[in-house]
């Protein structure tokens, strides 16, 4: 008799970067990384468990972008030479480091992860790592889900209602297109939520999504069961809520389990500490050092001097960590039984770049856990939202409030000093987008308009990212974050005024369409009023 549930949920989300006027561009690297750290051990963590028949329950989010990038034939060309450049620089750093023997362990161990990497990514599943994860949805053990169409802030973009429902449309349109069913449930970009966006989701098909903790507690009624079960928005869309202990116990930059001093350092790197003359061919313009991936240090400490990375170590302190984990969700579920009037499920949301990138150790943390979770004799069973929803079939009706699960718990890290500059130019762009499609929608258009009125609208999406406002706060890599938002916006401009004088370029509007190349049966007409539509 399971006595409750837990719900692990990974957000797997980049934005869009894609650059082929240029013969490499740097910040391509955010997905080759990404790929390399997360995505592929993930998939070996999959593979691994259904290998085992261990059966698990995980949900993962991706995200239109990422589908779109994880598909795109340049960018699957540019990872594999990234991928080969990192397993010639392993093979070096072992030639290097023959006179240090604990050193060239570390080496040897890149080498064989890189190798493996290799493998997994050009032999097992032919560069589309679509395939990997649809494989596992169709086997009934990872749920797979969406998000908006560019991870687009949507309380912020709700001044149209048009706006909202073309990032949930094309979005759920993206995932269904490239993945060949619809998500039952949606992952707000950021959690952020305000009231009445559930009347879009469910217009869209949608069933659940998810809101930070402060989204339930504060809602339109008090919760019954706090934030262990969830609520029915009023018209069969269900709000489930993120538990804040889970979170901790993994986000936390005091007391989480990523901070431990037996984890690999991410901040030291080979690409800032060897010679530049040695390391230049594996950094930025053979002169900017970046990070290579090569990381031979631990944690160690606060203030400490730092001493060398111990993998068998780390993987016991994992192995620990995990357990712990479980039974801290164990003793929850014992506490919340005695309240509750139903079996309480709890919610762990994690961005997925969390697990390998920053975290080295997290997929095999992530493993143990869904082990340990998949054990018939454990009191606390892993599922997914969809199944808790079939198991359950009456819930309390309340709003929730509108929230994200961002630094304050508003919106304010996507609104602030930094960044509100952007958004009169975003509210214009869509305004004036909505306007053509309207302009349009009682003339008849020819090939060469058709296409500059859908590459308007991929450059209106491209430009409401949520990631560009986020960067600017965050200040890291503001001049980029800064490039792509007046780039898009140009982009658009462009556009619009080619459009409105009947001037198009076809060479230029082309090269506008190699360059954003996403969502490709993208359809203008979506920026006209339901009622206006053909």
């Amino acid at each position: 008799m399971k006595h409750g549930f837990l719900s692990i949920i990974l957000h797997a989300h980049l934005p869009y970067v894609r650059h082929p006027e240029h013969e490499s561009f740097f910040e391509e690297n955010w997905l080759f990384e990404a790929i390399t750290e997360c995505y592929i051990p993930l998939i070996g963590v999959l593979d691994r468990l259904e290998n085992d028949k261990v059966p698990y329950r995980l949900t993962l989010s991706l995200s239109p972008p990422l589908i779109c990038m994880l598909r795109d034939e340049l960018l699957q060309t540019r990872y594999l030479k990234y991928l080969h450049q990192s397993l010639e620089l392993a093979e070096k750093e072992i030639i290097r480091t023959r006179l240090q023997p604990e050193f060239q362990k570390l080496a040897r161990l890149y080498r064989r992860f890189y190798k493996k990497t290799l493998t997994i990514y050009q032999d097992q599943y032919d560069c589309d790592l679509l395939i990997a994860f649809k494989k596992h949805h169709t086997m009934g053990t990872l749920e797979l889900i969406t998000c908006a169409a560019t991870h687009g802030l949507l309380p912020l973009l709700n001044i149209s209602e048009i706006a909202v429902r073309n990032q949930i449309k094309i979005g759920i349109e993206t995932f269904k297109a490239n993945l060949g069913f619809s998500p039952s449930g949606f992952w707000l970009p950021e959690c952020a939520y305000y009231p009445g966006l559930e009347a879009l989701l469910a217009e869209a098909g949608i069933n659940y999504f998810f809101v930070d903790s402060h989204g339930i507690t504060n809602a339109s009624q008090i919760p019954r069961n706090g934030v262990y079960a969830p609520l029915n928005c009023g018209n069969g869309v269900m709000a489930f809520a993120r538990d804040p202990e889970s979170s901790r116990q993994v986000w936390s930059s005091q007391e989480g389990y990523p901070g431990d001093q037996d984890y690999r350092e991410y901040y030291k790197d080979i690409g800032f500490d060897l010679d530049l003359d040695y390391i230049a061919p594996y950094i930025l313009d053979s002169d900017i050092r970046i990070n290579t991936g090569i990381k031979y240090y631990r944690i160690t400490g606060k203030d400490l001097p730092k001493e060398i990375y111990n993998p068998k170590k780390a993987r016991v302190k994992a192995q620990q960590h995990a357990q712990d984990f479980i039974n801290k969700r164990q003793q929850q579920i014992i506490d919340l039984n005695t309240t509750m009037d139903r079996p309480p499920i709890i919610i762990a949301p994690y961005d997925a770049e969390l697990f390998g990138h920053w975290w080295f150790e997290g997929p095999q943390w992530l493993e143990c856990v869904l082990r340990l979770a998949s054990n018939p004799s454990n009191p606390i069973q892993a599922i997914s939202c969809s199944d808790y929803l079939a198991q359950q079939s009456s819930h309390q009706i309340a709003t929730p409030s509108a929230s994200t699960w961002g630094d304050q718990g508003y919106f304010s890290y996507w609104l602030n000093e930094t960044n509100n500059w952007i958004y009169p130019f975003l509210h214009k762009a869509e305004a004036e987008m909505e306007q053509l499609a309207s302009d349009f929608r009682d003339l008849t258009i020819n090939s060469l308009q058709k296409r500059a009125l859908n590459q308007a609208a991929r450059s209106v999406l491209l430009a409401q990212a949520s990631d560009w406002p986020f960067i600017m706060k965050s200040e890291t890599t503001t001049e980029y974050a800064n490039k792509r938002i007046t780039d898009h916006l140009a982009r658009f401009n462009y556009l619009h005024d080619a459009i409105r004088k009947n001037n198009i370029d076809n060479r230029y509007l082309t090269a506008l369409e190699i360059m954003d190349n996403i969502f490709p049966n993208i359809d203008f007409w979506d920026y006209l009023p339901s009622k206006k539509k053909n």
